[in-house]
């Protein structure tokens, strides 16, 4: 699908009950709930593009109930029991989109098939073995299934693949026809979104943009991975980039050998991690990281992405999928993800300045933006909820570092982790010292 015609700007000044600032998942499903359940609502939601430009409309497409961050960070902050609540509330919003999609007639291309993890030398064999240990403990809402060598291959034929682990919370998705469709929706319940209308600052009961400024009660900032760009915000989440490749579609023959009719979506347990789909016209989206962050909390332009990134993702889809070395690549783009110091996610209202927010969901967005969305709408309406008591609600983070120190870390890390990765590729058995210690600086332990 090619890219949406923008729709009008902002003209002026402009009052009204509640101001969304991004029109990606956050915010269309904020305007979602809170027109559903107040529909006198005056809703105006503000883009500097068009709905869906960012993230939202350029991911993997993987709507999982992963909790970003793991659920290990709420045990220690909050107890077990708000842990798994959590957890179930992100199991849950997996089948609340695909509920939504289908009442509202909106085609996505959804089949959910599970999630397939799976291990590519003895150490990430080692990592998996833990992680199913581990996930195996909580039991409610896990159902991990660990998988051998062969069936893992006789779900998806991996090549190298010595074991895997898949649980069925997961489904696939296309991204950029949720966003749209998701607008539509919304657009059609009364909510107005000025696109090509760039916000500048946002400050109790208003967003100042290029165009005029709208003052509201409340203010949803629902920017994500481009919150840097906002004042006074430059190092509140950082922006990673993530880039995908996307094949032509692949013959009946490279399928044979290839599988996949489960349509699972497909990830490794590398450091510098990959995830992929089968997509509904019998492509393979393949994504990683590419460049990973940008000096200044600079962002991409359009989702343009470096030719070598596309290449060592080609590279990489290859030694996946043998079969797939003559294959063209017709796609090719980037995504970017907010990232909080600690990365765990965030979703909160301060009722004296009327500043609501939503984000660092570190990958795991399309799923945690549903539930952010809900949070948002019970948290602005004044209801005491189960929603409302989820232990991301309000948690506050400190800043990143100043430049340069940002860079060098991020780069530093990265690398480290790619180090990691060829270590481990080369043989040996147990995770890298090396990543550990990433792990360790960057909160991921």
């Amino acid at each position: 699908m090619g890219l949406p015609t923008p729709g009008p700007a902002l003209a002026g000044d402009v009052q009204a009950d509640v101001c969304i600032v991004g029109a990606g998942y956050t915010g269309l499903w904020t305007a979602y709930y809170l027109k559903k359940a107040a529909p006198q609502l005056e809703i105006v939601i503000l883009e500097a593009k068009f709905a869906g430009y960012g993230a939202s409309g350029r991911n993997g497409g993987w709507l999982t109930n992963s909790v970003t961050g793991g659920r290990e960070q709420y045990v220690k902050s909050h107890g077990r029991a708000s842990a798994a609540a959590m957890q179930s509330a992100m199991t849950a919003s997996v089948d609340e989109v695909i509920a939504v999609t289908e009442a509202e007639g909106i085609d996505a291309d959804i089949v959910k098939g599970g999630e397939l993890t799976v291990a590519m030398n003895p150490a990430q064999l080692a990592r998996l073995t833990s992680f199913a240990a581990s996930e195996q403990q909580w039991q409610a809402d896990v159902d991990i299934e660990v998988l051998s060598a062969a069936e893992s291959s006789a779900r998806i034929n991996v090549a190298g693949t010595l074991g895997g682990v898949v649980h069925p919370h997961c489904a696939r998705i296309h991204p950029a026809k949720l966003v749209q469709g998701l607008a539509r929706v919304v657009e059609n319940l009364g909510v107005t979104i000025y696109e090509q209308t760039r916000v500048s600052e946002i400050l109790p009961q208003k967003a100042v943009t290029d165009r005029g400024t709208v003052s509201a009660q409340v203010v949803v900032r629902a920017t994500e991975g481009f919150t840097a760009g906002l004042a006074g915000l430059h190092r509140t989440w950082l922006p990673m980039n993530s880039s995908l490749i996307v094949t032509e579609p692949l013959d009946a023959s490279v399928w044979a050998g290839i599988g996949w009719e489960g349509r699972e979506t497909l990830g490794d347990f590398a450091h510098v991690y990959m995830y992929a789909q089968r997509t509904a016209d019998d492509r393979i989206a393949f994504g990683g990281r590419g460049v990973p962050y940008r000096f200044g909390s600079n962002v991409d332009t359009d989702g343009e992405t470096p030719e070598s990134t596309i290449s060592s993702l080609r590279a990489l889809l290859t030694r996946f999928f043998p079969g797939t070395a003559d294959v063209a690549i017709d796609h090719g783009w980037s995504g970017v993800l907010g990232v909080p110091r600690d990365w765990a996610a965030t979703v909160g209202l301060d009722q004296g300045s009327g500043l609501a927010w939503a984000g660092g969901y570190v990958g795991t967005g399309v799923t945690a933006t549903n539930l952010a969305g809900r949070t948002l709408t019970d948290l602005i309406l004044g209801r005491d909820s189960e929603l409302t008591r989820l232990p991301w609600v309000n948690h506050r983070v400190r800043n990143w570092e100043v430049e340069p120190l940002r860079w060098v870390a991020v780069h530093g890390l990265y690398a480290a982790y790619q180090m990691a990765d060829r270590a481990e590729a080369r043989g040996r058995a147990t995770t890298s010292p090396i990543a550990s210690m990433a792990d360790v600086v960057t909160g991921r332990h």
